[in-house]
């Protein structure tokens, strides 16, 4: 069983898939806690009470395939996941892997469109449909290829050494 995360700026959606790793289903959509980590932890008692193999979090490429801002924060949060796991009995192992998850938000409002749910209330909902494009991409994946779909998390980017003249 796996976690699927949609990390936005004010929720963070949730997806689990079955135990056989075949199908993707939303489970939550959680309020980012911007003034602590109360989101991440949430998350951490998803992985721990679901036995959870591993998680797989949306990482926001610009379509050029860069890493902008969001991405930062995608990884900041990685980061404050892979603390949390770490501290917990059982879930130091867990591994966190960064899948690109460029227009999965634009295909989530698309899918609760053709579902016939009105605009105004795909905002509850839209971050736990990309969670579930985003998990799903990443069973299928490992299920035709038999390799894991995305980048593994080690923890934060090396800084570049500064230059002489200041810069980076």
């Amino acid at each position: 069983m796996r976690v699927g995360i949609d990390v936005g700026a004010a929720r963070v959606g949730v997806a689990v898939c079955d135990p056989d790793g075949l199908l993707a289903t939303p489970l939550t959509t959680l309020r980012r806690d911007l003034d602590g980590w109360g989101d991440v932890e949430e998350v951490v008692e998803v992985v721990a009470d679901r036995s959870a193999v591993g998680v797989v979090v949306g990482l926001p490429r610009s379509l050029d395939g860069a890493e902008r801002a969001a991405a930062q924060h995608v990884r900041e949060w990685c980061e404050a996941l892979r603390t949390r796991l770490n501290a917990r009995p059982g879930l130091a192992d867990t591994p966190i892997r960064l899948v690109d998850e460029r227009l999965t938000t634009v295909d989530a409002h698309r899918g609760l469109h053709a579902s016939g749910l009105p605009g105004r209330s795909h905002r509850t909902v839209v971050d736990q449909a990309a969670a579930v494009l985003i998990l799903q991409a990443a069973i299928d994946r490992e299920r035709s290829l038999g390799e894991p779909l995305g980048e593994l998390f080690a923890g934060p980017p090396a800084r570049k050494p500064r230059r002489k003249d200041g810069r980076r």
